[in-house]
Parts: structure tokens; sequence; C-alpha cells
């Protein structure tokens, strides 16, 4: 029990560290993340919802991270957004766009497409790992007596 706690906390940790580092260091470089969002792949009037949504997305999920009785909504979304960054990457090295875009922001920026797919494979299993742990965590049964559950 006590280990499962441990492992939820440091996989939860390495979740909140990768989405606010991503979306503090596209805050501080706000001009050069509206630039690369530009030169994505991606209709141009995405790009104000993009640049706003994505870190405050980031941010909430960091911050669901923290509480427990949040946490499981935040590996789903955590899930969900690693993944649709990992599709994401699969279709630029699949050459599915017309040119390969520039990467994220700050140390992340210099990641090759290959090690930025790998890096999102690694979260994705974590999101998984935290969602499996924190699942059968949230829904144990209580026992009242040795016949019944609540």
């Amino acid at each position: 029990m006590l280990k499962r706690q441990v492992v939820l906390e440091c996989i939860a940790a390495l979740l909140i560290l990768l989405f606010l580092y991503a979306s503090v260091s596209k805050f501080l470089d706000f001009k050069r993340f509206i630039d690369e969002m530009n030169n994505q792949p991606l209709p141009n009037s995405w790009t104000p919802f993009l640049v706003w949504g994505i870190p405050f997305l980031e941010i909430a999920i960091s911050a669901a991270l923290i509480f427990e009785y949040t946490r499981l909504l935040a590996f789903y979304a955590s899930l969900v957004l690693m993944t649709l960054f990992t599709i994401y990457a699969i279709m630029i090295l699949a050459h599915f766009f017309p040119y390969v875009p520039c990467s994220c922001g700050g140390v992340i920026r210099k990641l090759t497409w290959p090690q930025h797919l790998a890096l999102n494979l690694f979260y994705v299993a974590l999101s998984v790992l935290g969602l499996v742990l924190q699942r059968r965590k949230s829904f144990k049964p209580i026992f009242i007596n040795k016949h019944s559950f609540v």
C-alpha cells in the first residue's frame, strides 16, 4: 500500500514537472511560442486558442495532480494530452505534413523528433501506470463485515 502511494507520488511529480516546465517555458518566451505555433501545419486561425489553451491546460493538469481527489481525472487528462502530442510526433515522423515544424520550447526544443517521440511515449506510459494505480486505490471496496461490501 505505501509502496503504491510512493510510486503514485513519483509519477505525479514527474508529470507535474513536465507540464509546469513546458507551460512556464512557453509563457517566458511567449512571442517565440506564438511564432512556433504559426509554423505548425495547423490553421493559423487556431493559434490564439492553442497558445493560451495548451499552457493553461498543462497548468490545470499539474494542479489537479497535486490533490488526491482530482488525481484520477488528472491522470486521464494527462493521458489524453500526451497521446495527442505523441500522435502528432508520429505524424511528423511519418511525413504526414508537407514540412517538419519546429519543436517545443525550452530544453525540449533540443530534442530530435525521434527523441521527442520517445519522451512522449515514456510520459504516456507513466500516465497509464498512474491511472491504473490510482484507479485501484480509488475503487477499493470498503468492508462492513466479512460477507458484504459497500
